[in-house]
């Protein structure tokens, strides 16, 4: 991440882009659970699917640190995410919006920490090709 941007920030960027870019059907699901599963496919392959669900896991116990509310969130065998429901019914929508922001930014974290900017960038740049994410990672 660059020092202009912190991956908080940068999740509140990434997400409100999926939630304006996103078609109604997609809109169903919150904007995190959309961006971890379009991020777990391409991190599959670099990583394993057992290494991404293991760096979604590790975003989660930080988000949790952070927001424990989102504890009742869970990681499935398959890397997706579940407990929804339960959260839904805890919080308003934008107590849920800002528990997105945690976790997408420590999931960002994590992927700056572990394979560096570049190719995070690389990698966010592949999923969502329309967004000039350059303007916001310089």
């Amino acid at each position: 991440m660059s020092s202009n941007v912190t991956p908080m920030e940068f999740a509140r960027l990434l997400l409100a882009y999926e939630v304006a870019s996103g078609k109604p059907a997609d809109r169903e699901a919150p904007a995190a659970f959309r961006v971890c599963e379009k991020l777990r496919a391409p991190l599959g392959r670099l990583m394993g699917f057992d290494g991404f669900r293991s760096l979604l896991s590790r975003a989660l116990v930080l988000a949790c640190a952070q927001l424990p509310v989102l504890c009742t969130l869970q990681i499935k065998a398959n890397g997706s995410l579940g407990g929804l429901g339960e959260l839904e019914a805890k919080l308003e929508a934008r107590a849920i919006v800002e528990g997105e922001v945690v976790l997408v930014g420590q999931l960002l974290g994590l992927l700056v920490i572990f394979i560096g900017p570049g190719l995070t960038l690389r990698l966010l740049h592949e999923i969502w090709p329309e967004w000039k994410i350059e303007d916001f990672w310089q």
